[in-house]
């Protein structure tokens, strides 16, 4: 009897802390969708939270559903972990669009964005919280710094004065 009840209590304590990553792992991607929602990006806060959801979700299961498997040669949770990055980049792959006509290249940053994210969910997943939070804060002041201090466009116009004879049609 007080077997039974220390498993229920020590499983039940154990989905808890799960919960408790799924929800960083909801909140980090809302801090970094919020920012790409913010400057009108096509994946934004649902989409940066359901991939660190996800990402969180496949990488604790991994991790820990399958306990009796541990030092079984053809048993590696890895494997679930690269495959998360395999599916975030063909989702990507989808956001992202080359503009024929102005020769740029659209999505990109919002692609990145979201294989970053799944790797923040997946640390997450795995327990490194400290790093989860530094890497999101760091990522954000990555997006929001280059955009409020113009650097983009300060390289390109250095660009131009370096190379003025550089036809852009070579892109085409």
């Amino acid at each position: 009897m007080f077997d039974f009840l220390f498993h229920l209590v020590q499983g039940f304590t154990s989905q808890i802390d799960i919960i408790g990553r799924l929800l960083l792992a909801a909140v980090l991607g809302a801090m970094l969708g919020f920012e790409r929602e913010y400057v009108g990006k096509s994946a934004g806060l649902r989409t940066y939270m359901l991939v660190s959801l996800g990402s969180a979700l496949f990488t604790i299961l991994s991790v820990e559903a399958f306990p009796g498997f541990e030092g079984i040669a053809s048993f590696d949770p890895s494997r679930i972990i690269s495959q998360i990055v395999v599916g975030v980049g063909f989702i990507g792959a989808g956001i992202i669009i080359f503009e024929q006509r102005e020769s740029k290249v659209r999505g990109l940053t919002t692609a990145a964005g979201l294989w970053v994210i799944a790797a923040i969910g997946s640390a997450v997943g795995l327990k490194f919280y400290f790093v989860s939070i530094f890497l999101t804060l760091f990522i954000m002041i990555i997006l929001s710094g280059s955009r409020y201090f113009r650097v983009e466009e300060k390289i390109h116009r250095l660009s131009e004065r370096m190379n003025p004879n550089d036809d852009q049609e070579s892109f085409k």
